[in-house]
């Protein structure tokens, strides 16, 4: 349940314990069984690893459920050869192994659902299938003398990576790609190039990742070079997860990621405990103790963001994510005016894993299809955008929920929960990423990047401690990188029990454009704080050096707590394949121009508008050229009509339908590369389909 115990007067925030993390945890129940297709052919080097690393997978299948066949044939690539297996390792093959047409049968099983798993030379195969190298993620462009390195783990929340250390030495032989995967997949781990000599990616040096790719799942790992590398405990764990999530058996958010700032990651800087209990740490990982409480991050404010974390329940276990709560020792803060995404599966619907607690249930259907049982990590994504927050669960969007409750909002501190004795949930990589598609963030007042005359001041009642305090006219506060694309509004919390005086809100330099004054009055007193706004005009795009003035009469004027820049609802960026947005080529306003894939940048041509079924920028309509039906139809924008042609609506897989249709919106060619073009098509479950919305 969520309801937390009344607090004792005399309780004080307790700090998070360090400490082993105890306690049994159950076994993984089994996988539903299921069957795997080893294939080794070689057209060029061959790896006389070959044969152990075919009888370690066939080791991991006697005891992880799965059968294995092992083939050197390719004669096995057919749509009747490859329908029985749930997934197909490439295991150190070298150079053309497949026919035009075995190529596209592999192709036809990948997009029907298959999964893929590369295993070092895989990289070093077919250089001339397009397909291939997509779906593989990056080929293989050299490698320096087999030598210990330092592999850094990234993402400890999938099956595959989940038992390895945060940093993990090893021999092996390091391959150098000719590009870097980031973009299109999510890295799990990188080389330390300073660990070893001859490494030429530099200090981004991807080693294993995951992705989705066209309807089906791809895993790859670098490793695997020689034979004792197969008797390697650690690296059989990496082979059977990645073996795990191609066949559709753990699932993984395995989208790609950029941007993202480390809340927690082994340091509890800037988190308190609201309430009992707590969280034992080691090795980088939360686990609850007793409850209930709160363990929040109390260094800023967040409006606008992708927080995202992993977690995992022992078993029949109850925790959650508070978003959007005011600062307080009292955790029934966060219950009152905050809201949470639970973790619990086995309560009602609208109180169960994915649901806003009391609020709105997950689509449970696709909520089930997403989750790993007790005993395996899970992926959370909380996209908030103004009022309204979209859970994801490994990558599966869940719940789509607006806010409309006055007395409750989306945009304050961000926190988990430890439910109480017997609750044992743990949490790793809580991370967060402010949208550059609109509100930077609430930013606290006295964390300025330069000023003149003002000053840090600690006060009671103030969010985080201090309030921007001895403000006097003519003085100045800065605040460099903060990104305003789309506001339209200042707000700013405020206490004066002086003369009062303004706000001027610039940019570039004390003397900069004026975006907007705001009044800012004697508030009753220098405990008494109030909220001040005003509009905004000029506000540029992409990120900015930001500075507040202040004029008035006299001296201490007034204290500012924290500021926010709000955006109106329903605006921003449309996101999809690969991370990038979806844009009005060149930014042209005449009818028909195309919209196309191009990578986010704030600009005018990637800000869209919601208004009731229809997708709006630069003062037109998301449209389908000549209402058509056909796939490949040409996706425009066109001067706003009312019509079927420009009605767009979200469903829950991410997915954007023309009604008119029953089409879907789609990048052409599932080509993340910059200027590709989108088009009408047949529905699908591909990522090129998939658009996050504002």
């Amino acid at each position: 349940m969520i309801r937390f115990r009344p607090l004792r007067a005399a309780l004080t925030a307790a700090a998070v314990t360090l400490g082993c993390l105890c306690g049994a945890v159950p076994a993984d129940a089994a996988d539903a069984p299921y069957d795997v297709l080893v294939f080794s052919k070689t057209a060029g080097f061959r790896h006389d690893s070959i044969a152990a690393g075919t009888q370690a997978i066939r080791d991991l299948g006697a005891s992880g459920n799965f059968t294995v066949t092992a083939t050197e044939d390719a004669a096995a690539f057919t749509s009747t050869g490859l329908a029985p297996y749930e997934a197909v390792v490439f295991l150190n093959t070298t150079g053309d192994a497949l026919n035009a047409g075995q190529q596209s049968a592999f192709e036809g099983y990948i997009r029907a659902g298959g999964g893929f798993v590369g295993v070092h030379a895989a990289a070093d195969t077919e250089y001339d299938w397009p397909f291939y190298g997509d779906l593989v993620g990056a080929y293989f462009s050299s490698h320096p003398a087999v030598q210990q390195a330092t592999v850094k783990v990234e993402n400890r929340g999938t099956a595959a990576t989940a038992t390895l250390p945060r940093t993990w030495a090893r021999t092996d032989e390091w391959y150098d790609y000719r590009t870097n995967p980031r973009s299109t997949a999510r890295v799990l781990a990188t080389l330390d190039e300073t660990s070893y000599t001859g490494g030429s990616m530099g200090a981004d040096h991807p080693h294993i990742w995951c992705k989705t790719y066209q309807g089906g799942r791809s895993f790859y790992t670098g490793g695997g070079h020689s034979q004792a590398s197969f008797a390697e405990a650690p690296f059989r764990a990496v082979l059977l997860g990645g073996i795990r999530y191609a066949a559709g058996r753990s699932k993984a958010d395995c989208r790609p990621e950029s941007g993202y700032t480390s809340l927690y990651d082994g340091s509890a800087a800037g988190w308190s405990q609201a309430g009992p209990g707590g969280f034992t740490a080691t090795d980088a990982t939360l686990r609850s103790t007793g409850g209930m409480g709160l363990f929040w991050y109390g260094a800023r404010q967040y409006t606008s963001y992708s927080l995202k974390l992993d977690w995992k329940a022992d078993g029949d276990d109850n925790s959650g994510v508070f978003v959007g709560f005011p600062a307080s020792s009292d955790p029934n803060s966060a219950v009152a005016a905050g809201y949470e995404i639970q973790i619990d599966a086995t309560d009602s619907a609208d109180r169960t894993t994915g649901s806003v607690y009391g609020f709105k249930s997950a689509d449970l259907a696709a909520r089930d299809a997403a989750l790993n049982p007790p005993g395996e990590w899970n992926a959370y994504e909380i996209l908030v955008e103004g009022e309204r927050l979209q859970v994801f669960l490994n990558g599966v969007r869940i719940n789509d929920f607006t806010n409309t409750d006055p007395a409750r909002g989306l945009a304050g501190y961000v926190g988990i929960q430890n439910h109480g004795t017997g609750d044992d949930v743990s949490f790793r990589d809580i991370r967060i990423r402010e949208l550059t598609g609109g509100v930077t963030g609430t930013v606290q007042a006295e964390s300025f990047s330069a000023q003149s005359g003002v000053q840090a001041f600690t006060k009671a009642g103030a969010n985080n401690g201090q309030t921007l305090g001895y403000v006097d006219p003519g003085d100045w506060a800065a605040y460099n990188g903060l990104v305003l694309d789309g506001a339209a509004t200042f707000r700013a919390r405020v206490v004066s029990g002086g003369a009062g005086g303004s706000v001027q809100v610039r940019t570039g330099s004390p003397t900069g454009p004026v975006l907007g004054t705001v009044a800012v009055p004697n508030t009753g007193g220098w405990s008494t704080f109030a909220d001040v706004s005003t509009g905004l005009t000029g506000v540029p795009n992409g990120p900015v050096n930001l500075y507040l003035t202040f004029t008035g009469t006299g001296a201490g004027l007034f204290d500012v707590d924290d500021f926010t820049f709000v955006r109106p609802s329903g605006q921003g960026r449309v996101v999809g394949l690969a991370g990038k947005c979806l844009d009005v080529r060149s930014a042209a306003t005449a009818d028909g121009t195309q919209i196309q894939l191009y990578t986010c940048n704030g600009s005018a041509a990637q800000t869209w508008t919601r208004s009731a079924q229809t997708l709006r920028a630069l003062g037109k309509c998301l449209d389908v050229s000549g209402a058509g039906t056909a796939d490949g139809t040409k996706i425009q924008l066109w001067t706003c009509n009312s019509s079927g042609a420009q009605n767009w609506v979200p469903q829950t897989g991410g997915t954007l339908v023309n009604p008119n249709s029953g089409k879907c919106l789609d990048v052409s060619g599932a080509n993340p590369a910059d200027s590709t073009p989108v088009h009408l098509w047949t529905c699908g479950t591909g990522a090129n389909q998939k658009w996050t919305l504002p």
